[in-house]
């Protein structure tokens, strides 16, 4: 598995919760997070997928997109159409640059909102996190929706997570909102492996000057005061 900061589990918050089955093929599962949206929660899932598969490459990566309403995999990976299925009524992952990729993009017209309710919404990530061949596979990162609600939560109870990352921009509100995050999977006993800070520096493409135009040191701030790693910036 992969080693993350130690945590205690929170009775008040673990009694009575599912309990938590692994997916199937699947050895470890990595969480990217964030507070809120636009931080580069997406970029920074595909990017740690890439690297994890080019790093190892004896290892098989998955990638899954649990952003319901704002599938963005698809686009990302290049990927397009419907998964076949297997003799098993699964669906298969489609692939591209050595990685194994899911998302409800694939499933519905692009043009298309997704207008759901909560449980629907609740049933379709069990869909791709279930009905979906992926194994074998020794990493699956998860582009988990941004912010605090249902999927985070129940993907949290429902699975083993190894590990969670937290995207953040440096504007105090993002931080604020990544405080929160990691404060989320703190009391549902999922190790935060640490906090990447996107965005942290403007590199203008004609003179090289550089400016941190959204503010300079926030993650590392935070990432001090909540004992988490900084993993980039």
């Amino acid at each position: 598995g992969i080693k993350g900061e130690g945590s205690q589990t929170n009775p008040a918050v673990s009694r009575g919760l599912p309990k938590r089955l692994p997916i199937a093929g699947v050895d470890n599962v990595i969480v990217v997070a964030s507070g809120k949206g636009g931080v580069g929660k997406s970029t920074t899932a595909v990017n740690l997928a890439l690297g994890l598969s080019a790093n190892e490459h004896s290892k098989t990566v998955g990638l899954l997109d649990a952003d319901i309403y704002g599938p963005s995999i698809p686009t990302m990976m290049n990927l397009h159409g419907e998964p076949e299925l297997t003799n098993q009524n699964l669906m298969k992952p489609l692939e591209n640059y050595g990685l194994k990729c899911m998302s409800m993009g694939f499933l519905v017209d692009e043009k298309s909102p997704i207008v759901w309710r909560g449980l629907m919404v609740m049933s379709a990530v069990q869909r791709l996190l279930r009905q979906v061949a992926w194994g074998p596979l020794d990493y699956l990162v998860v582009d988990m929706p941004p912010g605090t609600g249902d999927v985070q939560l129940s993907l949290s109870q429902n699975i083993p997570i190894d590990g969670a990352v937290i995207v953040s921009t440096p504007q105090d509100i993002a931080l604020l909102d990544a405080r929160r995050g990691t404060e989320m999977f703190r009391k549902v006993d999922v190790p935060v492996l640490g906090l990447v800070q996107n965005m942290s520096v403007y590199v203008c493409p004609k003179c090289g000057h550089t400016d941190h135009i959204f503010g300079q040191n926030g993650a590392s701030a935070i990432a001090q005061d909540m004992n988490l790693e900084i993993l980039g910036m």
